[in-house]
């Protein structure tokens, strides 16, 4: 909206001007801007802007770039769902292998003999008074245990981020213990296996944060395996990282794999009949059936 805000009857009449088709009615776009907003609204019309003016293509019209913000926000939900197995699955291995490793030890996070020196340093940044208290678990063990600097991993590395633990993962000396974990999965390359690990994370982040998804690209490009056929060899496209999910996905469970896998092509299938958006699931997305 530039440096100033107008009102929606404004915001209305600026969109015709560029050449939006309000084929849903002007009140109805108005409730929809209202509802949504014009400045979150615009990333989604975007794709359909020809010039700096920002002037839209002939015949662009406002349903379109509706179905488009709900295509994007309902493949956050279903992505959102299945990453969150992955991370409660990837916090259990992680946990399990390293506490059996070092049973001595249930601190091990914060062992400079067993983690790289940067990450302990860095852990009481993770490790807040507020951490202790918003946690109940922890609260409780520091209230039961008050010489404990930690809880133990078990405890403790269930309320941490799964970015924080994919850096724990990646910061442990041990390779062979890097190697049992990224096994679980069927994969044999640590350097894979942790790409694949923030190729998801970097998807997470774009679904918690309401950023856009529809034509995210990993600022990395994802690593070749013959575990994962990504279409047009296109290693940075949004379908590429779902294949990722979905593979991970399908060692923790074949029966959540499916359902997943079955919801993303329902929804892309939803727009068989409409050239437009079926075209951005294909180009940007990088989707093929």
């Amino acid at each position: 909206m530039g440096k100033k805000a107008i009102t929606v009857d404004n915001q209305v009449a600026k969109l015709v001007g560029r050449g939006m088709i309000m084929d849903l009615g002007e009140d109805k776009a108005k409730e929809i801007l209202l509802d949504i907003g014009y400045y979150r609204l615009g990333f989604y019309w975007n794709p359909f802007e020809i010039d700096d003016e920002h002037n839209l293509k002939a015949g662009t019209k406002f349903s379109d770039v509706v179905k488009l913000y709900y295509l994007d926000t309902d493949l956050k939900h279903i992505l959102s769902k299945a990453i969150n197995r992955i991370e409660i699955n990837f916090k259990t291995q992680l946990i399990y292998y390293a506490s059996i490793k070092y049973d001595e030890n249930p601190t091990w996070f914060a062992d400079k003999k067993i983690v790289t020196k940067s990450y302990v340093d860095k852990f009481p940044d993770y490790y807040t008074r507020k951490f202790k208290s918003d946690n109940k678990p922890i609260k409780k063990h520091h209230a039961k245990y008050p010489n404990d600097i930690y809880a133990p991993a078990w405890k403790t590395l269930e309320f941490l981020t799964f970015g924080s633990v994919i850096t724990l993962y990646m910061s442990i000396s041990n390779k062979a213990l890097k190697e049992e974990i990224s096994k679980q999965y069927h994969i044999k390359r640590i350097e894979v296996f942790e790409n694949f690990l923030t190729t998801i994370l970097f998807i997470r982040n774009i679904c918690a944060h309401s950023d856009l998804l529809f034509d995210a690209n990993t600022p990395k490009e994802i690593k070749t395996t013959p575990l994962i056929k990504f279409n047009n060899n296109n290693r940075h496209c949004l379908d590429s990282s779902i294949k990722v999910i979905l593979y991970f996905l399908e060692q923790i469970s074949i029966s959540r794999h499916k359902i997943i896998k079955d919801k993303i092509d329902e929804l892309f299938s939803q727009f068989d009949n409409n050239q437009i958006i079926k075209e951005i699931i294909s180009n940007k997305i990088g989707y093929l059936k």
